[in-house]
């Protein structure tokens, strides 16, 4: 199975789909939100845990903001992720978004971004990796934002293999995820 990948710029009360080669990307106006799409960010975190869990939706990283395309994560798989956006050689920004949750970005500038996304348990903050069990790969499509006067990009990624997925991913070496 293939992850799904949906997106493109779109005009305001247009929505439209374009298919990748994998996941899925999506996207939906600016001004109006998909019948029945919600974004779910779970705040909670477990009192006096000894391993300090980021919240669901926590930016790691963040050198793009202050754009107005939208980035929505949707993890349904059983282990937590962190999804990064790198911009030529540069990296961009990172999400974490938490086991079978969504998370979204809000901000992201204009550009052409390749997407890294690392599952595991025991997330590091400090090295910015998971320490047990980690897998570590990349959407083989970049994602493009655009804006226009009438139009903004608002692309979903989805981490967990999904029957008709239209994005592929490809296993990296964790020396080349872009911690």
């Amino acid at each position: 199975m293939k992850r799904l990948l949906e997106g493109t710029p779109l005009r305001t009360g247009v929505v439209a789909a374009v298919a990748l080669a994998g996941g899925l990307l999506t996207a939906s106006p600016a001004t109006a939100t998909a019948a029945g799409e919600r974004t779910v960010a779970s705040v909670s975190q477990v009192a006096g845990s000894a391993a300090a869990r980021p919240r669901n939706g926590k930016i790691l990283y963040d050198r793009v903001s202050g754009g107005q395309g939208t980035l929505k994560i949707k993890n349904g798989t059983s282990r937590d992720g962190v999804v990064t956006l790198v911009k030529g050689r540069t990296k961009a920004i990172s999400i974490y978004v938490r086991a079978r949750s969504s998370a979204s970005v809000r901000d992201v500038r204009d550009g052409t971004y390749r997407v890294y996304f690392t599952t595991g348990s025991r997330f590091r903050v400090s090295k910015g990796r998971f320490s047990q069990s980690p897998v570590y790969q990349r959407f083989n499509d970049r994602l493009r934002f655009t804006t226009t006067a009438t139009s903004r990009s608002v692309w979903t990624l989805t981490l967990n293999p999904v029957r008709g997925g239209n994005a592929r991913t490809t296993s990296i070496n964790p020396k080349d995820f872009p911690a």
